[in-house]
């Protein structure tokens, strides 16, 4: 392979990873399967991470990036209710599923990796306390935008909504029933703004 800079290496690495871990599951994810995959060598793994455990902690925080990059909060229409910005929100995560399932998959097995892994258990706590940021920014975004007020603070409803979101991402991911999925996403969305009040 061609001499590279190690951050490119270090990048197509974490890739490959991902890859193998999305279409084989983490056990698959062997160092001998990672640089398979990326067409690297076992010496160009071990120049650029010290051990498979470092490149495991790094795909975490880069599946996590990648969740934050591909939910787009949608626009609010004039008009729209709280529970419609919601129903919105949920209805665009889902979409980003039906997108990429693979990466869903590979983000479950990532968090089971983390709390079962010795020294790895803030790495899944570092992975929901992003969730819980992104939540907490789309609530209080939408919560501005409907004029309304949160009954609880915005950071535990938060934690409401990416429960039931995690909820319905294990039942699609399994059943891939868009009818169900609809139906869920209904109840999350009543749910939550039934949280919330007029300003």
């Amino acid at each position: 392979m061609p001499r590279i800079p190690t951050a490119e290496r270090r990048d197509a690495l974490i890739q490959a990873a991902l890859r193998v871990v999305a279409q084989r599951g983490v056990t698959a994810a062997t160092t001998r399967a990672i640089v398979a995959e990326a067409g690297m060598s076992l010496a160009s793994f071990h120049y650029a991470f010290a051990s498979h455990d470092e490149l495991m902690a790094e795909l975490i925080r880069e599946v996590v990036r990648q969740e934050e990059q591909s939910v787009a909060l949608p626009e609010t229409p004039a008009g729209a209710t709280v529970r419609d910005v919601l129903r919105a929100g949920i209805q665009s995560y889902l979409d980003s599923m039906h997108a990429d399932p693979q990466r869903e998959k590979a983000m479950f097995e990532l968090t089971h990796y983390a709390l079962r892994t010795p020294a790895g258990e803030h790495l899944a706590r570092m992975q929901y306390e992003h969730y819980y940021a992104l939540a907490s920014t789309a609530l209080a975004a939408g919560a501005e935008a409907t004029n309304v007020v949160w009954d609880r603070p915005v950071e535990e409803v938060a934690r409401i909504l990416i429960a039931l979101t995690d909820g319905l991402t294990l039942a699609w991911l399994v059943n891939r029933d868009d009818a169900a999925a609809a139906s869920l996403m209904d109840f999350a969305a009543d749910a939550v703004a039934g949280l919330a009040r007029p300003a």
